[in-house]
């Protein structure tokens, strides 16, 4: 399937997730190709009288939500938001997660955190049986002695690459560096989080273990709606 055809099923799958919005809301607006879909389909719906409220993830994500009419709230406020629409990199049965792709991983979980929902889209090609492998998990990191973290969490037994674009290193909005963590699979992604998030220097990593409460799958046979077991606490 091409790429042009798997942006049709997230697309769809975005669509659907909009239908969990009501009146009144103030929503978690994620980051990417996907959560483009979302915005674009909350503009429609803004302008058919649709009242909501948004916070964004990412200066990109906030653009696009201006263009698209969808107010915003202050982000250094403090929220209540009632349900956080975004992608995911990879999705495993449990629908834990990997994100940190488009670099914008901390404050996607830090508004993730805060919503009482949390929707993640994807196309079938996201779903898989164990997290790792065909993508990298990213690890957000201060840059000041970034080579010494890099070299402790090599020092667990993995192997890390700092994250470059266009022959520069890559900075999050918040001006840190991102790792990129190779690995053939993770059996248990909660640990890997706590033991990852234990190394000095380390801001955040890319999984989010527990959090998806929704789970919208653009596959070719359809849109599915998976629900995850009640959180617990």
């Amino acid at each position: 399937m091409n790429a042009s055809n798997l942006d049709e099923l997230k697309r769809q799958a975005a669509i659907k997730s909009v239908d969990f919005v009501r009146d009144g809301m103030v929503v978690g607006l994620g980051t990417g190709s996907t959560a483009k879909h979302v915005i674009i389909e909350l503009g429609e719906r803004v302008k058919q009288g649709l009242k909501i409220k948004g916070v964004p993830t990412s200066w990109e994500t906030a653009v696009l939500a201006h263009k698209h009419d969808v107010e915003l709230i202050e982000t250094e406020d403090e929220w209540s938001i009632d349900v956080t629409i975004d992608g995911a990199d990879q999705v495993d049965p449990q629908f834990n997660l990997i994100k940190g792709g488009g670099g914008a991983l901390l404050k996607e979980k830090v508004v993730a955190a805060a919503a009482r929902q949390l929707i993640i889209v994807v196309d079938h090609t996201k779903c898989v049986p164990r997290l790792g492998k065909t993508f990298p998990l990213p690890i957000e990191v201060v840059p000041f002695g970034w080579g010494s973290t890099a070299r402790q969490i090599e020092e667990l037994g993995y192997t890390v690459t700092l994250r470059k674009r266009d022959g520069h290193i890559y900075k999050t909005e918040a001006g840190h560096y991102i790792l990129d963590m190779q690995i053939e699979r993770i059996d248990n992604p909660a640990e890997l989080d706590v033991q990852l998030n234990a190394v000095p220097g380390v801001v955040e990593t890319g999984l989010f273990v527990g959090r998806t409460d929704v789970l919208i799958v653009g596959a070719p046979g359809g849109v599915e709606v998976k629900y995850a077991e009640p959180r617990r606490g």
